[in-house]
């Protein structure tokens, strides 16, 4: 059989109009401090080379775990990390916004600190103006940012330490008030698409007896404690619901799609019943405020948990 040269080159020429094209990676950048690089935790440094440090550190933290979830379901995103610990949205803002800057991302996700402001506990005043020009600067580099405010966790020191500003009242208390200061940030630019509500599933994980609501005092036989040694900042199973909340928040995908045997949950340690609880919590709250897409019923069965594929 033969082709005529023109009908060839016809043909060539639809090939090549019709060839799939490559997407590109979704590009994500987490802004943070000690709550996004996991002080005091197997997190810190779980699969940073997954992970492009801006800042050179070597850490991989709550982002590693949101690529590694987002691997697991087949998404692709590119995901990068700019931390410092003990600092707000300010300290970014004044000292690393040509690093920020340096390329349009897609969807930014950042928090200042955890009582919204170290000096004036509670007050959100500086969270609110900082988080504005945080999105005035994301938007001049890319019209169309995507800028996501995540309200923290609540402290058990803060709250149950005689020195504590929420002293005398429940942890709810706190991580209501901080999520109070999130929303008036919120309001502040349409840049800003939403706010992460990582506090409130602490909360509700506490409240459905997943969790432990007070570290200070010990913690119940069969419950988890959300947080580390120091009482302030999160345990391995604290920054793993962190992240699932974050993952069912940028990608509306039910966070219980993972599975009981979502591997980086295994390779730090929890096992398969804690993984599915906290990913019960995860999707109970982000369903309140966010369009998750639920996962069948079959895609929940559990087989043995194993080690996560390399990083691609």
């Amino acid at each position: 059989m033969k082709f005529h040269p023109i009908a060839a080159a016809l043909l060539s020429s639809s090939l090549v109009c019709i060839a799939p094209v490559a997407q590109a990676a979704t590009s994500v950048l987490f802004i943070g401090n000690s709550f996004t690089y996991g002080h005091g935790s197997a997190v810190r440094f779980y699969r940073a080379d997954t992970v492009r440090d801006l800042n050179r550190e070597g850490q991989g933290g709550v982002p590693a775990l949101f690529k590694s979830f987002t691997q697991q379901v087949g998404l692709d995103y590119d995901v990068a990390i700019e931390t410092r610990g003990g600092t707000g949205i300010d300290w970014h803002v004044l000292n690393r916004l040509s690093v920020i800057t340096q390329q349009p991302w897609d969807m930014v996700v950042a928090h200042g600190f955890s009582t919204l402001d170290a000096k004036k506990p509670g007050n959100p005043d500086q969270l609110v103006k900082t988080a504005l020009e945080l999105a005035q600067a994301l938007q001049a580099k890319n019209p169309k940012a995507d800028l996501r405010l995540e309200a923290t966790f609540p402290r058990a020191d803060e709250t149950y330490g005689p020195k504590g500003a929420w002293y005398g009242k429940t942890i709810g208390d706190m991580a209501k008030d901080v999520r109070a200061g999130y929303d008036l940030a919120a309001k502040s630019s349409p840049v800003i698409k939403g706010v992460i509500p990582v506090g409130e599933a602490w909360v509700r994980a506490m409240d459905a007896g997943v969790a432990d609501n007070n570290s200070l005092d010990g913690i119940d036989p069969g419950k988890l404690n959300l947080w580390t040694y120091d009482h302030y900042h999160a345990s391995v199973a604290g920054y793993y619901l962190k992240g699932l909340v974050v993952f069912g928040a940028l990608t509306l995908q039910d966070p219980r799609a993972l599975g009981g045997n979502e591997c980086s949950g295994f390779e730090l340690g929890l096992s398969v019943p804690q993984i599915k609880a906290l990913q019960q919590v995860a999707y109970e709250q982000l369903k309140l405020s966010y369009p998750v897409k639920t996962a069948p019923l079959e895609n929940l069965a559990v087989e043995t948990p194993q080690r996560c594929l390399p990083a691609r």
